[in-house]
């Protein structure tokens, strides 16, 4: 077995493009090398600025001769079914063979030496290389057909063993020698192989393993603030960044004006970091230090002491213009920066920043005063949700982006806001992600589920939603959001209630701004009484229209724009509540919630607490794993599969939602009956409560549940059931409504024994159709019970 190693020598490559390039280009030559039926032992790669390189371990000299067979027509077949498969295979009638009556083309492939698979797979690696951005350079690039590369290709060095891969890409040969760093040793270097490329290159000054070099970094920066008494702030990030830009790195340690640490400390880490890609220290009190770690890509003779003047200059360049930013921000109260907002464009279809902020106020009151957020002021609630946006245009956040909402933090609290309203300025975005701080302080939580309520019912209600792995307004995010701030402070709040109240606001706020756009015009399902109720916007609705005095009815296209609110609290509102539970099953998977219990228990219908919901499923999650979990749910879904075949379902079990056009089609004018929906979304229910029995077509249209005089008396399993049952219902709703769902499995455990009892000892289709009839009513009672838990029609198993 030999090694082979390829180096694709360039000017510089970005820090931000090496770690997937080294992925590309080993998934490129596995592809190459398979299409010969080659498979390397050992694959080992390596980016530095100015090259890409690979190891392939464990080759064979060359592949194994191939014999093929395919499969042609059968001997008895008419002639020109031969004539197209010789055409096919370029094969005579003498080359083919015929097994069992089936004419066969037989082929013999030589093996090749694995270095001219090599020698053609590197050209088609370098043109097919997928970098996110490339160019063309020389006179080559007047051609659109010519090389392009991430930056200008310079060298391809090809060995396999100790022998040379020769081939040329571009004009660019492949041969043995290389170069070292740039300063250090710019002169050519020659490679025996794979097994002496990274040593001859650390005698060179460059160390091509980039794990090696962000260790180097990572170590020697925090060794330099250990000495001067300070503590490295880590960030694995920049590590990285450091060690994509140098191929023998030097970490530094230099200073800056102490005047500097007035600006708030993420300015001057967020300076250091993007502008100067520079490490900031923590002193021993945890407050930020006037110190810095720069990263040189060269040892110096002066020990680098003329690298750190330099960089403290442009450094100190930098904060004189973050401290500028900064303290004209502060001259300028964030209500009145809050006005600009009105000039921001937040959607086309949704209105401006300001709307948006005007929408998070009202609701962010709503959560308090609702008692949904508890423990805060309802108007610290709206005076944070007032002033979160401000900082947006501001010119510390025009200049760094990632500090929005911060800033805005520090400005209100420069500007004497209550410590709950500044606070909630700063983290109203959070959490951002997963691993994100989720903040716990009641006016943060109110603001933070406003913003992100009103975008995710703003962005669904003009269809935006997410599609496939497409999000461009981070909707997922946003729930993701909402869910994390529900868990983390146990709130006691239905998904349905307060994405409806977003809604609402989102309603009155944009109706006029909505009634432009024709595509509300398609929408014909009639507005609901209680919209027609809005003084507010009808009076609007009359002065732009011009038909003052004139019956609310009369005005032009008022039906079809009040048609939104029902339309978005109905058919989207159900998507948005879907959209929630499919986040949630995602969310809970890592914690090992499986996903089909979070459908049982969304199946039932009118339970969107999520706080609530994920105790239902994680005490059906105990349930099902147990012994009599396990055999209830079998039981149940035999029970299930008699009643669906007899067309039967119960009144408790969670039934279709008719669609919105249905709801639409099948409406009335206010005041009249509605009609009945189409009959094939008829289902036959049972009502338990009042013994009515269900009929299937077959029987007596005026049969009952209760058995008539004179009816056989219930065979010993059958009353048994109907016992267990007449004890274990009440528990189990007693249970639910104490919202004690351990005690409502336990409730449903009980009916383990009498439900296999019932199906060993009684015949249910029984001859008699009085029996028929009471056994099956006996089995919705049973799915009926079931189902006040969860719909275990979704459970799987």
């Amino acid at each position: 077995m030999t090694d082979f190693l390829l180096e694709l020598r360039s000017e510089e490559i970005p820090a931000r493009m090496q770690d997937r390039a080294r992925a590309d280009l080993e998934k490129l030559l596995v592809a190459e090398l398979a299409k010969a039926g080659i498979a390397a032992g050992e694959i080992v790669t390596y980016t530095t600025p100015r090259r890409l390189a690979l190891i392939a371990r464990g080759l064979p000299e060359a592949t194994e001769a191939v014999r093929e067979e395919v499969k042609g027509p059968r001997t008895s077949a008419p002639e020109q079914a031969l004539e197209g498969f010789l055409r096919k295979t370029g094969l005579t009638r003498e080359q083919l063979t015929d097994q069992n009556g089936v004419w066969f083309a037989v082929t013999e492939k030589p093996g090749r030496a694995t270095a001219e698979v090599l020698a053609a797979a590197i050209p088609a690696i370098v043109r097919a290389f997928p970098w996110p951005k490339s160019m063309r350079w020389g006179d080559a690039s007047l051609s659109s057909e010519s090389l392009r590369w991430v930056r200008p290709l310079q060298g391809i060095v090809a060995i396999f063993g100790q022998d040379l891969v020769s081939c040329e890409v571009a004009g660019i040969e492949s041969g043995f020698a290389t170069v070292g760093h740039r300063f250090h040793s710019p002169h050519a270097i020659t490679i025996g192989g794979a097994h002496d490329y990274a040593e001859k290159l650390r005698l060179a000054h460059v160390i091509v393993d980039q794990d090696e070099r962000r260790a180097i970094i990572r170590d020697r920066a925090g060794a330099l603030a250990a000495e001067a008494g300070l503590t490295l702030i880590e960030d694995e990030g920049l590590v990285a960044e450091n060690a994509g830009l140098t191929e023998w790195p030097v970490p530094l340690l230099g200073r800056f004006d102490e005047g500097f640490l007035d600006v708030p400390a993420e300015v001057i880490q967020l300076t250091a970091r993007v502008n100067q890609k520079y490490f900031v220290c923590e002193q021993p009190d945890g407050g930020l230090a006037n110190a810095f770690v720069c990263v040189a890509n060269i040892e110096a003779k002066d020990g680098g002491a003329k690298i750190i003047a330099g960089n403290q200059k442009v450094l100190a360049a930098r904060l004189s213009d973050a401290r500028f930013f900064y303290e004209t921000d502060l001259k300028v109260p964030l209500e009145e920066q809050a006005k600009k907002l009105e000039k921001i464009v937040f959607h086309e279809k949704l209105g401006t920043v300001a709307d948006k902020v005007e929408r998070m106020a009202k609701l962010a009151r709503w959560l308090v005063e609702e008692g949904i957020v508890k423990g805060a002021d309802p108007a610290h609630a709206e005076r944070a949700a007032r002033l979160a946006k401000a900082d947006l245009v501001t010119g510390m956040v025009g200049e760094f982006p990632e500090l929005q909402g911060l800033m805005g933090g520090y400005y209100a609290k420069a500007q004497g806001e209550p410590t709950e309203v500044w606070e909630a300025v700063r983290d109203h975005y959070k959490p951002v992600g997963q691993g994100d701080e989720v903040p716990t302080a009641p006016v943060t939580v109110a603001v933070s589920l406003a913003d992100k309520l009103d975008t995710i019912a703003s962005f669904f209600a003009i269809d935006e939603k997410p599609t496939g792995s497409k999000d461009p307004f981070a909707i997922r995010r946003a729930v993701n959001g909402v869910i994390q701030l529900i868990f983390g402070s146990s709130l006691t709040v239905s998904i349905s209630q307060v994405l409806d109240q977003a809604s609402r606001w989102g309603y009155r706020l944009n109706l006029l701004k909505l009634i432009e756009y024709p595509f509300w015009l398609e929408l014909h399902v009639r507005s609901s009484a209680q919209a027609k109720q809005d003084d507010t916007v009808f009076r609007d609705l009359k002065a732009r229209y011009g038909v003052d005095g004139a019956p609310v009815d009369s005005l032009p296209l008022a039906d079809t724009v009040l048609s939104y609110q029902r339309m978005y609290i109905g058919d989207e509102l159900t998507k948005v509540v879907d959209f929630f539970a499919d986040r949630l099953k995602v969310q809970q998977r890592e914690a090992g919630v499986r996903h089909d219990l979070i459908d049982a228990v969304f199946a039932l219908g009118g339970e969107d607490d999520l706080v609530r919901l994920l105790a239902r499923v994680h005490a059906l999650q105990a349930f099902v794993t147990t012994g009599e979990g396990a055999n209830l749910l079998a039981g149940y879904k035999r029970a299930a599969n008699i009643l669906k075949k007899e067309g039967w379902r119960d009144a408790a079990a969670p039934a279709p939602t008719p669609t919105m056009r249905e709801m639409a089609d099948h409406s009335a004018p206010f005041g009249e009956e509605p009609s009945r929906l189409p009959e094939e979304r008829r289902v036959i229910e049972v009502d338990l409560a009042n013994g009515h029995i269900p009929q299937t077509g077959e029987e007596d249209p005026l049969a009952e549940a209760s058995a008539p005089a004179g009816a056989p008396a219930h065979e010993p399993a059958e009353a048994a059931l109907i016992a267990a049952l007449d004890e274990a219902e009440p528990r189990a709703a007693a249970a639910i409504e104490a919202e004690d769902f351990e005690g409502a499995m336990a409730a449903l455990a009980t009916l383990r024994a009498p439900i296999d009892a019932f199906f060993e000892q009684v015949t249910v289709n029984d001859a008699d159709p009085a029996k028929r009839q009471a056994r099956l009513a006996l089995l919705a009672r049973m799915r009926a019970a079931v189902h006040r838990v969860a719909d275990f029609s979704k459970i799987e198993g």
